[in-house]
């Protein structure tokens, strides 16, 4: 390669050793986080953009399948390759796991109970990988399936990529394409650790429960597409009628 933009990237000495398709897919993770490209954009043709990178279509053809393995960009066949957005229904569908028994997957609804900025707590610095003075904007919701409470959240921000959130007087409960489309944070993967845990006096007043009834606790971290960890959420789901379904990939 010589003479393009994609040679003045590619000088640092750790990507030499790289595949060239994954130096590609990098390049253009890293042009799409810069915003060269916004969410449900559609990218140049295989052909210009190996013009532009000065490799082959069969090298670009690689890098966009492995950055659509990765759900960074969706193949449309026929039409071309478009930046993955979290539509309302799509983020709703593909980040909230938890079904009614019997049921196969439903649109939820949310309600916002506070909103507020405050100091991190020792378990959200961790969590998040913040220093001891910053700040998170901590939202508290109730998640509403079939007329029924079906689940608490406790949602961390960290109030440098989520400047102002706090004052919002519209925060929808489609929360990552309110993050991708409001504040340019694209949720790209999210870690879940689920454990059993009792209800307590707030819990059961908040779900109609009892205390002392099971619920499941998932504890979730999500990473931006940049890969900054950028929402910690603490939901505690009933499990009277309701289970956590995963899909893997």
């Amino acid at each position: 390669m010589s003479n393009s933009m994609f040679d003045h990237k590619l000088s640092g000495p750790s990507l030499a050793f790289q595949p060239l398709y994954l130096q590609v897919a990098d390049y253009i993770k890293q042009l799409i986080v810069e915003r060269r490209w916004v969410p449900g954009e559609v990218l140049p043709s295989e052909f210009r953009l190996a013009e532009e990178f000065n490799v082959s279509q069969g090298t670009v053809r690689k890098a966009l399948n492995l950055l659509t393995d990765d759900k960074i960009v969706t193949r449309r066949q026929g039409v071309g390759t478009f930046v993955s957005e979290h539509t309302a229904q799509d983020a709703l569908f593909r980040f909230f796991p938890l079904q009614a028994d019997g049921k196969g997957a439903d649109l939820p609804k949310a309600e916002l109970l506070s909103v507020e900025l405050c100091p991190a707590p020792k378990d959200v610095i961790d969590a998040l990988q913040l220093n001891k003075k910053d700040k998170v904007t901590k939202l508290v919701r109730r998640r509403i399936l079939d007329n029924e409470f079906c689940m608490t959240e406790t949602i961390y921000l960290p109030q440098s990529f989520f400047p102002d959130i706090h004052q919002s007087s519209d925060i929808p409960h489609t929360l990552y394409h309110y993050y991708q489309t409001k504040f340019n944070q694209t949720v790209h993967k999210t870690q879940d650790s689920i454990k059993a845990v009792l209800a307590d006096e707030t819990d059961a007043k908040l779900l109609a429960i009892k205390a002392g009834d099971p619920l499941l606790l998932v504890s979730r971290i999500t990473e931006s597409i940049e890969g900054k960890r950028i929402e910690y959420r603490l939901s505690k789901c009933r499990s009277d009628h309701y289970h956590y379904q995963i899909e893997l990939d």
